[in-house]
């Protein structure tokens, strides 16, 4: 990878992690087609910049493992659709890029191998230099392992120099600041602060992956247009979560 920075950057190489949900607008289940082509667009200018990109999707707008569990489905089972709920939002972002002549490979950690590529590193890596975007999806291809878990896996094995957390909120708060006025953002926080004040960033096994590799997770709002290619300008706001 090179270590020169596309110009304007402070990144040239980065994981950008979202939920499942960001692809529902304001439905309350499954994809909305015009919120995944705004979300492609964003994607599409910081590819503009030059700067490869990771992806990973979560899959909780079509099934969430936990909650399948927690209704009385098998663990395993109920994962498992988790990581195959991730397979088709993956599907879906690459519709939108291509559309958008963004060139762009889905590579599943479960063999599918009519729809996605299997997982192999160093063809990953390859994609990355030819500067085509890789979503990542299936998860881990284990269960008991989020979506958090596989996107700081994966950011690390592509020796990505920061994750990206799309939320709906502007950074990481002490409290939910949609349900409380006084809720306090902050810029920076460690991963112990993270693990300690149980702040809702990333499940405890991401940050702690992250934090044994020293790699930084900035959460942003994926609903502020152009927040994600202004904030690899050193512009927008945002918490840095580091060691």
């Amino acid at each position: 990878m090179s270590q020169t920075h596309p110009s304007g950057t402070r990144f040239s190489r980065v994981m950008l992690k979202i939920s499942g949900e960001a692809l529902m607008g304001d439905q309350g289940f499954g994809l909305h087609p015009p919120t995944v082509e705004r979300i492609a667009r964003e994607v599409k200018t910081v590819h503009d910049l030059g700067v490869e990109i990771c992806m990973v999707i979560g899959g909780g707008n079509v099934f969430r493992g936990l909650q399948g569990s927690a209704q009385g489905m098998e663990r395993t089972t109920a994962d498992y659709m988790g990581m195959l709920a991730t397979v088709m939002n993956a599907l879906a972002m690459q519709s939108a890029l291509e559309k958008l002549g963004v060139f762009c490979r889905v590579i599943s950690a479960i063999r599918m191998d009519e729809v996605a590529e299997p997982y192999i590193r160093r063809r990953a890596v390859r994609h990355l230099e030819k500067k085509r975007v890789c979503i990542f999806a299936a998860g881990t291809g284990n269960p008991y392992f989020t979506t958090d878990t596989a996107a700081t896996l994966r950011a690390n094995e592509m020796a990505c120099q920061a994750i990206f957390k799309g939320t709906k909120v502007d950074g990481i708060y002490d409290k939910d600041p949609v349900a409380h006025a006084d809720a306090k953002r902050y810029d920076n926080v460690t991963y112990d602060e993270v693990l300690a004040k149980n702040l809702k960033v990333m499940d405890a096994s991401a940050i702690a992956l992250a934090r044994d590799n020293n790699l930084p997770i900035i959460v942003f709002s994926l609903d502020e247009p152009g927040g994600f290619r202004g904030i690899l300008a050193g512009d927008g706001t945002y918490t840095t979560v580091h060691g």
